[in-house]
């Protein structure tokens, strides 16, 4: 039990970092950030909620809705093996009538989207007038679960295309700044030089690791702020009521 008890702390802290995380989770930074935004608007969401790209809903517990259906593609570039997936997506119709769902939550998957017009006219489709989406999307990150990683957006580039597909944008947050983004790249560049050697390469590369993390602490705090380099675009929408 207590094994299994570490497992699940260790899973909670890869999405949901708190301070020891800075010992254990190579990715710190960047999901700090990236929970925290999530963890603060999550309550501006209820009813229905249809989290698309779901996984293993990673952030299930920060909302408080009547129902969480969580629907991803069957073929994709992470291994669903942990995944909590409801439905599968074929990838053409959300298998759902129009107007079936009060909330979207949409986090780090725009990316991994090919046919973007297509499947945020399907998303949109399976909303109600008034639905809020939570979205977020990464500007700064390595090409990850390839070859299935299409594309980076910047702050101007998504709400364009979210406004396009009818969603007026209620809030627009950066997460992480430039030196955040410095630190937590260097600390990317040390995992992914030792992940090929499996557990005893995560050891050796959080020997590097965590002083990065330590430092990046301190000095992010204490140099100025620049959000012209950051980490994620994190979007409150809502999808435009009917005339």
């Amino acid at each position: 039990m207590p094994i299994q008890k570490a497992i699940s702390y260790l899973k909670l802290q890869s999405f949901q970092p708190t301070f020891w995380s800075i010992f254990l989770n190579p990715f710190y930074f960047i999901r700090r950030d990236l929970f925290r935004n999530i963890k603060s608007l999550a309550p501006q969401l209820s009813g229905k909620l249809i989290d698309f790209g779901c996984g293993r809903k990673p952030y299930e517990n920060l909302f408080c809705v009547d129902q969480y259906i969580g629907i991803d593609l069957e073929t994709t570039g992470h291994d669903h093996t942990n995944s909590k997936v409801d439905v599968f997506y074929d990838g053409k119709t959300i298998p759902f009538a129009n107007e079936s769902f009060d909330s979207l939550f949409f986090s780090e998957v725009l990316e991994h989207v090919f046919n973007v017009d297509e499947v945020l006219t399907e998303i949109t489709r399976v909303l109600k007038p008034g639905a809020r989406a939570l979205i977020t999307v990464p500007f700064s990150w390595n090409e990850h679960e390839v070859p299935y990683d299409f594309g980076r957006y910047t702050s101007f580039g998504v709400q364009h295309l979210l406004k396009q597909k009818g969603f007026d944008i209620i809030e627009y947050r950066k997460s992480g700044h430039y030196s955040r983004v410095v630190f937590q790249l260097s600390s990317l560049y040390f995992f992914e030089l030792f992940k090929k050697y499996g557990r005893p390469g995560y050891i050796v590369s959080m020997i590097f690791i965590v002083p990065i993390h330590l430092a990046g602490s301190i000095i992010s705090f204490l140099f100025p702020r620049n959000n012209s380099l950051y980490f994620n675009n994190i979007i409150l929408a809502q999808k435009k009521r009917l005339a």
